[in-house]
């Protein structure tokens, strides 16, 4: 099949999907509000409630979300053959995913930018709301080590790659106090800067890794790339969000926006064929890559890109305390979650195309690919040509970034630059993952000073220094943890299901707050997406529990396992007797957001009668008109 008609195919679906579906439930279901004063302006302190401009809220959103996964899980679910994973990304991106990340980003902004858990708490009552605080901070966790795992397998022993994603860092910085204090308000400014840095930090890597001196210095082991990360980590969760986390995400999102659109581009010129068939012998299980069936496993090793619990911590985390209006829920909650459904997409279409065989041998022990009995095809070409030796190096990201690499060199007049695509498409990886730890690390510090603000409301003060010192080095510490003892073949498995088990606890929540609405006729828009999570995933847990880990032994993760799936239980009992109670006793409301605007305009017109009134008026409707 030609790789062109599924880019055709998914713009399409996911257009249309943002401009009927996305806007029926804003208006519908969530009656957003653009009058309303958001968190933004009411808790404003500089810190982390910062009023910022939607494009780079949406830039740093989508960063944050779009980590590891819309890139690695179709990579690695490509074992099954192109079909599963692709139904899985239009089906499950527009009616579970986006859905999602819109519902409960609306949820956070009328809970004054608070947690999940808190959020459980106001509307389920304070047991359930515990309950969720220790299921989302540990799978939060549990998120981050699964994402840091994939850059620590891409990175390591690379100068050019650890050197490109190392620059980034300082030229944020700069870029964050540019704008905040050099040039003010001059974002296309700032942007252009930091782009050009970035790519000319792209461009001076050959010169470190040929450079006798540089080399050594960034040529780190996997060991060390992991210490870098956990450092990383911290850092980037204690300092002001404008300072680091909201520029570096802002620019990396150009550069991930610019790369996936050059690929689309790319595809639609060369017509790469996709080589993996529509499926393989492996959908049964047992293949070299994933050892179970195509179903449920599907649903576990493609999480960002169709559905993913984690979005959650970033929906209920930093983006809602810098949202200036309602109506940027839409765009920033929905749209941005197409977006990485897209990147999912272009990112199977770029690992399919290479010969299965070569897919194979990337992505598999030597041991597993020789118990194949087959033979690679261009993969010794494609190693000549990169400069690195890229079999068996599983995780995805190797074999995602010589697909997208293939597809580049393949476009008139650039075959002899294919080393440049390799490792500024390993950059452009890192980058992804890079954005979902500083802010994965950044959620996991509010949820954590939460927790303990309960027994210690000092510590639960988010704008005590100490607090956040110590909150921000125990979640990276806890993460970073698991990424020094274990693999990706013991990390990622259960990355998998605890990202779905957390988009099950959202759904279930979400559909407690529409109900309290008086919406209970339309919560089937996320009931639908929360029952058929419970099933599949319930159903992968288990087989992972009874069919790998008891039978090896591993019962820390036997354990873990068990522990995450009563805490959901937990939690969806809650929510479904709440919802059943909410039904009955709350009216039904059949208002629409242009009812409700219509309504807060007339009074804030009423309102408007000094020049501070007529200001803020001003900021509250300007982002939408």
């Amino acid at each position: 099949m030609n790789g062109l008609y599924i880019v055709i195919i998914s713009a399409l679906v996911f257009v249309l999907a943002y401009r009927f579906y996305g806007a029926f439930i804003a208006a519908k279901v969530l009656t957003v509000n653009q009058y309303k004063v958001t968190p933004a302006f009411r808790f404003e302190d500089g810190h982390d409630y910062v009023p910022t401009n939607k494009y780079v809220v949406f830039g740093h959103h989508f960063a944050a979300i779009a980590g590891a996964g819309p890139l690695v899980g179709p990579v690695i679910a490509a074992q099954f053959g192109y079909l599963p994973g692709a139904l899985w990304i239009l089906i499950g991106g527009v009616l579970a995913g986006a859905v999602h990340d819109m519902v409960i980003l609306f949820c956070s902004m009328r809970y004054d930018g608070h947690s999940i858990a808190e959020i459980a708490k106001a509307q389920i009552g304070d047991k359930v709301g515990l309950a969720t605080s220790f299921a989302v901070l540990f799978l939060n966790i549990l998120a981050m080590a699964g994402m840091a795992v994939v850059i620590v397998n891409a990175l390591h022993d690379s100068p050019w790659g650890t050197f490109t994603i190392g620059m980034t860092i300082p030229i944020a910085i700069f870029i964050g106090i540019y704008m905040q204090y050099l040039r003010p308000g001059k974002i296309k400014e700032g942007t252009i800067i930091g782009v050009v840095l970035t790519l000319l930090a792209v461009a001076v890597g050959p010169a470190v890794q040929a450079s006798p001196t540089l080399a050594p210095i960034f040529t780190i082991n996997a060991k060390g790339i992991s210490i870098a990360l956990i450092i990383y980590g911290f850092v980037a969760a204690a300092l002001p969000v404008w300072l680091l986390l909201a520029p570096r995400d802002y620019l990396s999102t150009y550069m991930k926006i610019g790369t996936i659109g050059a690929l689309a581009i790319g595809i639609i010129i060369v017509g790469p064929m996709v080589q993996m068939p529509a499926l393989t012998q492996f959908c049964a299980g047992g293949g070299p890559v994933i050892t179970g069936p195509v179903l449920p496993y599907i649903f576990i090793t493609i999480a960002c890109g169709a559905v993913s619990g984690f979005h959650a911590m970033i929906s209920t985390g930093t983006t809602p305390k810098m949202l200036m209006n309602e109506r940027s829920i839409l765009p920033v909650g929905y749209g941005a979650m197409l977006t990485e459904s897209f990147v999912a997409m272009m990112a199977l279409i770029a690992a399919t195309s290479l010969v299965p065989n070569d897919y194979f041998a990337i992505n598999s022990s030597a041991a597993h690919f020789q118990a194949l009995g087959i033979q690679t095809v261009d993969l010794p070409q494609l190693n000549a040509m990169v400069g690195e030796d890229l079999a068996h190096r599983p995780g995805g990201a190797v074999s995602l970034a010589a697909g997208m690499a293939f597809i580049f060199s393949s476009l008139p007049g650039l075959d002899h630059l294919m080393n440049y695509w390799y490792h500024f498409c390993i950059m452009f990886e890192a980058l992804f993952i890079m954005t979902i730890i500083d802010a994965g690390t950044r959620v996991g510090r509010y949820m954590l000073q939460e927790l303990i603000g309960r027994v210690w409301p000092k510590f639960g003060d988010a704008h005590w220094t100490p607090g956040a010192i110590i909150a921000s080095a125990l979640i990276s510490g806890a993460w970073g943890y698991i990424v020094l003892q274990g693999n990706l073949s013991t990390i990622w498995p259960i990355f998998g299901v605890s990202n779905q088990l957390l988009a099950i606890i959202t759904l279930a929540i979400s559909s407690v707050v529409i109900c309290s609405m008086g919406k209970a006729r339309y919560v089937w828009v996320t009931g639908l997406p929360w029952a058929f999570l419970t099933v599949v995933i319930f159903w992968a847990d288990f087989l992972n529990m009874f069919s790998i880990y008891l039978p090896k032994g591993e019962w820390l993760l036997f354990s873990v396992s068990a522990i995450m799936a009563i805490l959901v239980i937990i939690v969806s009992v809650g929510s479904l007797k709440k919802c059943i109670e909410l039904s009955k006793t709350v009216p039904a409301s059949y208002t629409t957001s242009a009812d409700v605007e219509a309504e807060e305009l007339k009074h804030l017109q009423e309102l408007v009668a000094t020049d501070a009134q007529a200001k803020r008026f001003k900021e509250l409707t300007v982002d939408h008109h």
